[in-house]
């Protein structure tokens, strides 16, 4: 059962674009040709945003081939399929990936074990609720919105892994 999915390359300099492609198409097994533009956000650098479609994984996948690039802000999204949680992974220069299960309507989930040890290690309200925001990625959101408005209205581009 194939699942789709988006990824969004928010920034990369000039000289890693091709790179990108190269890694995505590896991963996609046919060639990615993405369609560049200016990133406002990041005077010097480039956007693109491509969908895809591929066997559940393939949104990991895509996230582990982009992490070689440390230079790169990107986000990739899997769609839930029969069996198959959604999920999305971040990457911003200098942090770790950051990834999370997703909800059919795009919410990001917090598993059970994730809430008690949260409650576990929380000496106060205020060390929960960081935690918490740590688990729903709010800091990741907040340093890419100016990344995500500087791509509305993109012209949105099908790619198909080759079976």
């Amino acid at each position: 059962m194939a699942t789709r999915g988006v990824v969004f390359v928010h920034s990369a300099p000039a000289a890693i674009c091709p790179h990108v492609e190269w890694a995505l198409s590896g991963v996609l097994g046919g060639r990615v040709t993405l369609t560049w533009t200016a990133q406002p956000a990041a005077p010097g650098h480039l956007r693109a945003d491509v969908s895809w479609t591929g066997d559940p994984g393939t949104g990991g996948r895509l996230a582990q081939a982009l992490k070689a690039w440390p230079m790169l802000r990107f986000e990739v999204t899997e769609e839930a399929s029969p069996g198959n949680d959604g999920e999305r992974i971040c990457h911003l220069p200098g942090r770790p990936i950051w990834r999370a299960p997703m909800s059919a309507n795009g919410d990001v989930m917090v598993a059970e074990d994730q809430l008690r040890a949260l409650v576990e290690r929380s000496s106060s309200w205020e060390t929960a609720r960081h935690a918490l925001s740590g688990l729903l990625g709010t800091d990741i959101d907040a340093e890419l919105e100016p990344y995500r408005r500087a791509g509305e209205g993109s012209v949105v581009t099908w790619l198909h892994q080759v079976g």
